[in-house]
């Protein structure tokens, strides 16, 4: 096998709430988080030249090791103890981009967890999933759950993750305005003194479990929205228009600026999304997706392209 083309998943959080800041400066929180049948598709080739190099089909992503899928090939040759100068072969990777860049839907720690699942699976290494989750986290917060897939409860910086059964299928309209979000900026400013809206876990989890959407929307939120939304105040304003337009509930995700819209159907989400299209400038990325299942999502290689 020379190369494989693994699906990397986007991610939204159906709750997110921050409990403490540890004295090494990182937030601990509790959140919900869920993939989202929204994907890029991550191509490894093994290649002649003994180097790594990363290509995708949007200019703004990096093509060196500021690419965190660079320094996931980087890490995984470490651990294994592998070293590009004694093979015979580099690795090429090729990323084509449909989760919107800087949204807050954890595109590049899919991108880095497809890589290292995909090489595992390309070089036979025979790594576990826990291996690869130690490896993810010495990349980011949100690799492991990249990795582990589907919904689960992160806690921690993200890390501790527990699975939990994946709500009924939520389909959404997804509006990313024209600019990105620094997940540290909006860390560094969020605080435990404003007015905070806090998801209720419990609530959502109950939900899930006894199939109530309405339980699930009632109980969602996310506090980073305190920050982002009184820096670009334009969120606001694209949230409470979705609403206007018939979102049954409408949430931030991650450290956005991505906007996540519900809907009940596909039918009602591809409405939404063309009102959307209609009257929010061009420069936005708006389309629709739905959340997939902990089957669906669990093993990222069942859908890989050899």
């Amino acid at each position: 096998m020379q190369q494989i083309t693994v699906p990397a998943y986007g991610k939204i959080n159906l709750t997110l709430d921050i409990t403490g800041k540890r004295e090494d400066g990182y937030h601990e929180l509790v959140t919900l988080m869920q993939q989202v049948e929204l994907h890029d598709d991550v191509r490894i080739r093994l290649s002649p030249k003994k180097k790594i190099s990363v290509l995708s089909d949007h200019e703004s992503v990096p093509r060196d090791a500021a690419n965190i899928a660079y320094r996931a090939a980087q890490e995984l040759l470490r651990f294994a103890g592998l070293d590009l100068t004694g093979l015979n072969y580099g690795i090429d990777i090729f990323i084509a981009k449909r989760i919107p860049v800087e949204g807050g839907m954890a595109g590049g720690s899919a991108n880095a967890a497809a890589v290292l699942k995909g090489l595992n699976r390309l070089l036979n290494l025979n790594l576990s999933t826990e291996e690869l989750m130690r490896i993810g986290l010495r990349l980011g917060a949100d690799v492991p759950y990249c990795i582990f897939g589907g919904t689960a409860v992160a806690r921690g910086i993200g890390e501790i993750l527990t699975r939990v059964p994946s709500p009924p299928t939520m389909w959404m309209v997804l509006v990313k305005p024209d600019f990105g979000v620094s997940t540290a900026l909006v860390y560094k400013n969020f605080s435990f003194h404003e007015r905070l809206c806090r998801p209720d876990l419990d609530l959502v989890l109950k939900g899930i479990e006894r199939g109530e959407i309405v339980d699930i929307y009632r109980g969602m939120g996310n506090v980073l929205e305190s920050v982002t939304l009184r820096l670009y105040p334009v969120l606001q304003d694209i949230k409470r228009r979705l609403v206007d337009w018939g979102a049954e509930a409408v949430l931030m995700s991650g450290s956005g600026p991505t906007v996540c819209a519900f809907t009940r159907s596909p039918e009602l989400a591809k409405d939404l999304c063309a009102t959307a299209q209609r009257n929010f400038p061009a420069s936005y990325r708006i389309l629709t997706t739905n959340t997939i299942s902990v089957g669906e999502a669990g093993n990222i290689l069942a859908r890989a392209e050899y």
